[in-house]
């Protein structure tokens, strides 16, 4: 929940072009390390706590989906220089009109032994989209024709009511079975940019065991991908090389072990001991001065990655009805000043909705709304009458390094405007998201997001779509959904892009969200390994990581 242009075009897609993709522009990148290790071995690198059990259409975080990654495959892999999709287990995806799509396979096995069939993908995308499975990821099959039929009825107050109200149908039109091989797909609409959203988690086969006992999966699942899962426990998740892996993402290292902290403090010492491999997150305090860069010579990096932070209005905050309250807030906090003292500079501002690392970004989009300015912020404040029952709080979690900026944002409101504001931590990430998810937190809350694929879509509809996968603070625009339907159906990159622009400038001018800065991920890794290198969307690429 990741700047460098990309282009993507999505259109008459056959095997041989999937998308065309390039990388240019941009902010500080550390290459990968230097080839010096071998195959075999093993590595421990951080990992941290996941919200759900690991069944990937429930799965909307980072904390399972980089672990998902290392044991799925999907039709189609993003490079990890690039993040250009590339065809998996699709031999090719075929279209001529953007809605309707053939898909052939190539030869793959689950880590169960049976074989990926046609079948598996039907049958995973109509479980992941029933409505009585209540699947975070679901939203990403609402394209496909017959979606609706498999959401659930509606009770008096307009909500989903899967019990007193099953689906019209178990399976969505849109999927046919041609043979072991082949399915197609059909769209309600035109969808310029479905196959680059086909490598996403959500879009993972499922093997016929799954359909047994979900519920057995979800504690260790099989996917078709490079690394077997080994063991889950509340400390650790490990995989190990599958064997019998058919592509061409296969790891180099025989055992990858997910360590999981709560302390990214405690992560960052064990990588300077060398007792852990890699970590993503270095602590605030030493970033400060470029302390890292001494403590790990040679063995850290800095990447611009597809990952943008923002803070969300609570939907259950009365307070935040008020536009005028919720700008002056933004306009409160001086980005600027924290990224200076605390990120030392690897978090420039955020002045729109989407990653400058994504093709369509567009530079200033939200304006003065994001901008520090204290006279402006002060009298919209006083105009707004100001945020009652006080104080206000902003939510993070403590397993992320988050609680220093959120200490500092809280300092820049009260200076600012005299509001008492205070940072709350949870525990864990996990914790943080079933809150949000339970509608638990009045105040502000951590939030943001990291490119499930790249498309400037991907930063706007998931989030801020009429009752998308992760619309965590309620927003609704009917312009704003059509005008999202209209992007989708676009027949060129370039028209596609204005139209997504034209949506986001329209939810910046609602202002659901508050945007704070994008990143550039810095990364350390122990001297037993090299190849280290970190993905546009900010993981680790567990397939290129040698041992020494």
């Amino acid at each position: 929940m990741r700047g460098r242009a990309r282009a993507v075009l999505a259109v008459g897609i056959t095997s041989v072009a999937l998308v065309a993709a390039a990388c240019g522009g941009g902010g500080e990148t550390t290459p990968a390390t230097e080839d010096g290790g071998q195959a075999g071995g093993e590595i421990v690198i951080r990992s941290c706590t996941p919200q759900n059990p690991l069944i990937p259409a429930n799965t909307n975080e980072v904390c399972g989906g980089n672990f998902l990654d290392a044991v799925t495959a999907k039709l189609v892999h993003y490079n990890p220089d690039t993040a250009a999709p590339e065809l998996d287990i699709a031999q090719s995806i075929e279209t001529s009109d953007n809605q309707n799509f053939t898909v052939k396979l190539n030869p793959y096995k689950f880590q169960d032994g049976t074989d990926v069939k046609a079948k598996n993908f039907v049958d995973a995308w109509n479980w992941d989209a029933d409505g009585r499975n209540g699947n975070l990821n679901s939203y990403f099959f609402e394209p496909i024709e017959g979606f609706a039929d498999v959401q659930c009825g509606t009770d008096a107050a307009g909500e989903s009511d899967c019990a007193g109200k099953a689906p019209k149908s178990d399976t969505m039109s849109g999927l046919k079975v041609v043979d072991d091989t082949t399915f197609t797909i059909k769209t309600t609409g035109k969808v310029s940019n479905l196959p680059v959203r086909l490598g996403y988690t959500a879009f993972a086969p499922l093997p016929d065991s799954f359909f047994a006992d979900p519920k057995a999966f979800g504690t260790k699942p099989i996917g078709a991908g490079p690394y077997k899962v080994d063991t889950i426990s509340d400390t650790e998740m490990v995989v190990s090389k599958f064997a019998d892996y058919s592509g061409k993402n296969a790891g180099q290292v025989d055992k990858v072990t997910f360590r999981i902290y709560n302390d990214d403090g405690a992560a960052y010492n064990d990588v300077v001991a060398n007792n852990l491999d890699f970590t993503d997150v270095i602590p605030t305090d030493r970033l400060t001065g470029d302390l890292y860069k001494t403590e790990l010579p040679d063995r850290n990096g800095i990447r611009d990655t597809g990952t943008i932070a923002t803070n969300s209005f609570s939907s259950i905050d009365d307070n935040f009805k008020n536009k005028d309250l919720r700008i002056a807030l933004s306009m409160a906090i001086d980005r600027d000043l924290i990224n200076k003292q605390i990120y030392n500079g690897t978090r420039p501002a955020l002045d729109g909705l989407v990653s400058p690392v994504v093709d369509g970004f567009k530079d200033g989009a939200c304006g003065e709304a994001c901008k520090f300015d204290a006279a402006k912020a002060k009298a919209l404040y006083e105009k707004s009458g100001g945020y009652k029952g006080g104080p206000l709080t902003i939510t993070v979690n403590a397993d992320g390094g988050h609680k220093p900026w959120a200490d500092a944002a809280c300092n820049s409101i009260k200076n600012t405007l005299g509001l008492d504001c205070v940072s709350k931590t949870t525990p864990d990430f996990k914790t943080l998201r079933d809150q949000v998810n339970k509608r638990e937190i009045k105040g502000l809350f951590r939030s943001g997001w990291q490119m499930d694929y790249p498309s400037i879509e991907n930063f706007l509809a998931p989030l801020y779509g009429t009752n998308a996968s992760s619309n965590d603070t309620d927003y609704s625009n009917k312009a704003v959904d059509a005008k999202l339907a209209e992007a989708a159906a676009a027949t060129s990159p370039d028209e596609a892009n204005k139209l997504y622009q034209e949506a986001e400038a329209q939810i910046l001018e609602d202002f659901p969200v508050m945007p704070m800065w994008s990143y550039s991920t810095t990364f350390g890794w122990s001297d037993r390994v090299s190849d280290v290198k970190l993905t546009p969307f900010g993981t680790l690429d567990v397939s290129s990581i040698k041992v020494k």
